[in-house]
């Protein structure tokens, strides 16, 4: 599509600009931890580590620049979702997950307090997260979806009808939503910039440009030397796939997003959203949004689901079919908007285990620990997964003893690795066809409802 900036690796960085890299990692050193990722889980890790021990010597490295990975190209969506909050309640009973829920609504109102406590602008705005339903199977799903959250223990969401939800957000079709207030649109980039300023003037030290190929016991290898650490966690998500070892653990899921060029006064009248709420829908292949803070839509979904070997994209560049697709998107949502341009589109991986569960956990026999699997909810839970990482190795290491956050269930939760290919990527594929299929079965036949095969494949893939 012409005039679109397509890739140079997210909306956030053209807005933002693309950082100075630091210097890679120059020969063997020695460290108390080293974080492997620069990412949000990595950079959130470092900052409670260094918060909490002020003496530990903390290296991150990190293969490109700071938020190259999600943490620079995610929709800006800081809510209270936590991947595997059902499976974690068949494992550890209803309460365990309750607590995890909590745990995760409190996360929202952290991050925001580490933001204005660090000085860092991020464009947050705490408007909640607003999900819709545009079909009555849709529909059926929102009213399921809300009642199954206050079984979790949130009682302050709310549930809307056709005509609450349009005084929220002018939505072609809407027929009810769900607002949640445990939920703030932030500029990814921005936020990821701000944290890894803030981690350096603690005195961590950085390292750019620096991949790591393989981590074993006390040791992370890369090209140009070896930490050695009593400590060596992987916060690295959908890059994961890359270490030596590693490339059955978490599939790299792709998410794709488009941002408008920025909208009139007249055009933000027929859509309205002025409580810039982070907005969803209950499409089986859903969309994801956000009115930016210079004024445009950034609107995200699935579009290549998944590539062949667990390969990456480069520097986020999308295919034009799927750039078209949510632009349809988009026009569906808000017909009014048919003229308005796309100025960006870009792509990123996320990190999926086998049984669509996030996870934090520290072997205390190697030093090795790990956290993610976030599944797309990561902007928060990583906040959350780096405390809980903060905790376990405080313990292990006699600094601390078990607290709430080392209770959760997700600590220390084993999974299967994903099958070889070429099954991972058939299985896959057919998946997400079965989901948009789906889909486009409820859009022309509004009477239908929720779709059997969704739900066939939703057990195939092990969601639920």
């Amino acid at each position: 599509m012409s005039g679109v900036v397509n890739g140079g690796i997210s909306f956030w960085y053209a807005d933002d600009g693309i950082p100075a890299m630091r210097d890679p990692l120059d020969g063997d050193v020695s460290a108390d931890v080293v974080i492997v990722g620069g990412g949000y889980t990595g950079l959130w890790t470092a900052y409670y580590l260094k918060k909490a021990v002020p003496f530990l010597r903390i290296v991150v490295l990190e293969r490109k620049f700071c938020g190259y990975g999600a943490s620079g190209r995610n929709g800006g969506w800081l809510y209270n979702g936590v991947a595997g909050r059902d499976r974690y309640a068949k494992l550890h009973g209803h309460e365990a997950a309750v607590r995890l829920q909590r745990a995760m609504n409190d996360t929202v109102d952290e991050v925001v307090r580490a933001a204005d406590e660090e000085g860092i602008e991020a464009d947050v705005h705490k408007g909640g997260v607003l999900e819709i339903a545009c079909t009555p199977a849709q529909l059926a799903r929102l009213n399921a979806f809300h009642a199954h959250e206050l079984s979790y223990g949130e009682k302050d969401r709310e549930l809307y009808g056709a005509r609450e939800t349009a005084e929220r957000i002018r939505v072609a079709d809407a027929v009810g939503s769900s607002w949640t207030p445990h939920g703030a649109r932030v500029h990814p980039v921005k936020l990821v910039k701000g944290l890894a300023a803030a981690v350096e003037a603690l005195g961590v030290t950085i390292h750019e440009r620096t991949t790591v190929t393989e981590i074993r016991a006390k040791h992370a290898v890369t090209p140009y030397g070896t930490v050695r650490a009593p400590y060596v966690l992987r916060c690295t998500e959908g890059f994961t796939a890359g270490l030596k070892g590693q490339r059955r653990t978490w599939l790299p899921m792709n998410s794709s997003m488009i941002a408008t060029e920025p909208l009139t006064d007249a055009q933000w009248e027929t859509v309205g959203w002025e409580g810039r709420q982070a907005l969803g829908d209950m499409a089986h292949v859903y969309m994801y949004a956000q009115r930016t803070a210079d004024g445009r839509i950034a609107l995200g979904g699935r579009g290549v689901p998944y590539r062949f070997g667990s390969r990456t994209d480069n520097d986020g560049r999308t295919q034009e079919a799927t750039v078209e697709a949510l632009r349809e998107t988009l026009v569906r949502f808000f017909p009014a908007l048919a003229g308005v341009r796309i100025e960006h589109a870009w792509s990123g991986v996320l990190g999926v285990p086998r049984d669509w569960c996030a996870t934090v956990t520290l072997d205390r026999s190697t030093g090795i620990g790990w956290a993610g699997g976030y599944v797309g909810s990561g902007v928060a839970t990583a906040n959350l997964a780096a405390r809980t990482l903060r905790d376990l190795v405080q313990r292990d290491s006699g600094q601390g003893g078990r607290t709430e956050l080392t209770e959760l269930p997700w600590v220390g939760h084993k999974v299967r690795r994903w099958e070889p290919e070429p099954l991972r990527w058939v299985g896959v594929r057919g998946l997400y066809a079965a989901y948009r299929s789906a889909d486009r079965r409820e859009l022309a036949e509004p009477g239908v409802g929720s779709s059997r095969l969704a739900r066939v494949a939703d057990r195939i893939a092990g969601r639920h």
